[in-house]
């Protein structure tokens, strides 16, 4: 049934301010991020790169830069491969108990995140992995893994497996015919996944503000920090810096899913 006019200028009004709700935090952020005054202007009546450098020529927020990228790598190293194993046999084994596997590889998205901090917190504080680099990966890795799940099985429900099936009858074993015929095929879902475990674990704020401390603390969570102390213009730039990262690495899966289609 096709809309009227005056439904249709309806839509597009509601979808656009959505839009602007969305974008506008964005749009004041990154002017600001330029401001060459001491404290949070907008609009800026002077702009420069002063937070900028601020930012790249002090110790503690590079040292927690460095721990954010680290640990989001070592992440998305782990994660990665977990997921794609997990969505392969989601996707194509008999087993019922495989729809309980996806159901619990799923909990992370959809039990609140500071019950998960909270449960996190607790064990670590068990086990030692408190201020620790393999505890935020290890974090980042279970929070990342539904991602990889999801995008994953996307791929495969589109993927011929009778391609692998044919691999196979001709001598090869599960795991070559999958790195032969079906990894090429749905690399594209593959990347997407990793780089969403990636934006997440780098974007990580409330996890990382009961876990980590001392000289092992993520970028987030300073940024957290400096804001409970004092409003500082360096969190400004650190946050157009991680837009612009994180609006770069949608456009690469925009890119590899549209070479998928």
């Amino acid at each position: 049934m096709n809309q009227s006019a005056p439904s249709r200028v309806l839509t597009y009004a509601l979808v656009g301010l959505v839009l602007l709700f969305l974008i506008l935090p964005i749009v004041i952020i990154i002017p600001m991020s330029f401001s060459d005054a001491r404290f949070l202007t907008f609009p800026p009546r002077v702009y420069s790169t002063r937070w900028y450098e601020a930012f790249f020529s002090n110790p503690a927020w590079t040292s927690a830069a460095k721990t954010s990228f680290l640990v989001a790598v070592l992440a998305t190293v782990v994660a990665t491969p977990i997921g794609v194993a997990a969505a392969y046999a989601i996707t194509y084994s008999s087993l019922r108990v495989m729809k309980l596997l996806r159901l619990l590889l799923m909990l992370p998205l959809m039990v609140p995140i500071i019950i998960v901090a909270i449960g996190v917190f607790l064990i670590y504080a068990q086990t030692g992995l408190l201020s620790s680099v393999p505890g935020l990966v290890l974090a980042d890795t279970m929070l990342g893994i539904p991602f990889v799940v999801l995008a994953v099985t996307a791929g495969l429900q589109s993927f011929d497996h009778t391609q692998e099936m044919v691999a196979r009858s001709l001598g090869m074993n599960r795991l070559r015919a999958f790195m032969t015929v079906t990894l090429p095929q749905i690399r594209p879902s593959v990347i997407s996944g990793a780089i969403f475990v990636f934006i997440s674990s780098l974007d990580e704020t409330v996890v990382a503000l009961f876990i980590s401390g001392g000289e092992v603390q993520t970028l987030t969570k300073r940024m957290f920090t400096a804001l409970r102390d004092e409003i500082d213009p360096t969190i400004a730039a650190i946050s157009t810096l991680l837009t612009v990262t994180s609006f770069a690495l949608i456009m690469i899966i925009g890119l590899f899913q549209r070479k998928a289609d």
